[in-house]
């Protein structure tokens, strides 16, 4: 298998198997350049996670990974059959075709007003289904499975971290409107009653920070983007 080849300023390292998310936490907590691009590229999985450094407190910094999203649908657009359709969840989740395909998730270190250290966003995705009976788990599906069979999962890989800096850039030259505008076009399900972080309430909107908006009884509540900041398990 070939190495994955990244734009200026990444570089790629392989997993060899281990956890890309686990192994890009642990060495952005060590101290090392941003732009490392640590990968793990199964038969039936594609797993990767960009270290990145950002320059502003966490809570704006977290808007990176739904650009990280729209940087995925943007590299699978470019490289799926044009009925293929790629919709985001404000959680993470990455869905194809209506199904369930991956997720993205994010780790930062410090207190949402802090300026992180640094930043990871990691991207799990599902190539081939585990059961060639896909009536078992209807709502999950494969890449695969949905008509992308010729999409490589290197290209892929490639093309995401390319996309993503471009979303990046923008960001940084444009702020978030640009991207709020891509990405409520590639909402799943973000209507109606939404339940998210253990908060039930009516969507209403998205912040200037892509923080999510709920009406609670007669009050309008705020879920930011670094509520679902994780760590590797």
């Amino acid at each position: 298998m070939s190495e994955p080849s990244f734009p200026p300023l990444f570089t790629g390292q392989d997993a060899a198997g281990s956890d890309p998310f686990a192994r890009a936490c642990a060495t952005a907590e060590a101290g090392c350049d941003a732009g490392l691009v640590v990968y793990d590229l199964a038969a039936d999985l594609l797993r990767a996670a960009i270290i990145f450094a950002p320059d502003v407190p966490l809570r704006k910094a977290a808007v990176i990974l739904p650009i990280c999203g729209v940087g995925f649908q943007n590299a699978l657009g470019a490289l799926a059959p044009p009925e293929v359709a790629v919709h985001l969840g404000w959680d993470g989740p990455i869905y194809v075709n209506g199904g369930r395909c991956g997720a993205l998730k994010m780790a930062a270190p410090g207190q949402p007003e802090d300026e992180p250290d640094w930043l990871v966003i990691a991207l799990e995705l599902a190539l081939w289904p585990p059961s060639e009976d896909t009536g078992l788990t209807p709502d999950e599906t494969a890449l695969y499975a949905e008509g992308c069979a010729e999409v490589d999962a290197i290209t892929l890989l490639e093309s995401w971290v390319r996309h993503t800096l471009v979303g990046i850039n923008t960001w940084v030259d444009s702020g978030t409107a640009p991207l709020h505008r891509e990405w409520i076009g590639l909402a799943h399900a973000l209507e109606g009653k939404v339940t998210v972080k253990g908060k039930t309430g009516t969507y209403t909107g998205l912040d200037e920070d892509l923080g999510l908006l709920l009406k609670i009884g007669d009050k309008i509540e705020l879920v930011p983007l670094t509520a679902i900041l994780t760590r590797p398990t």
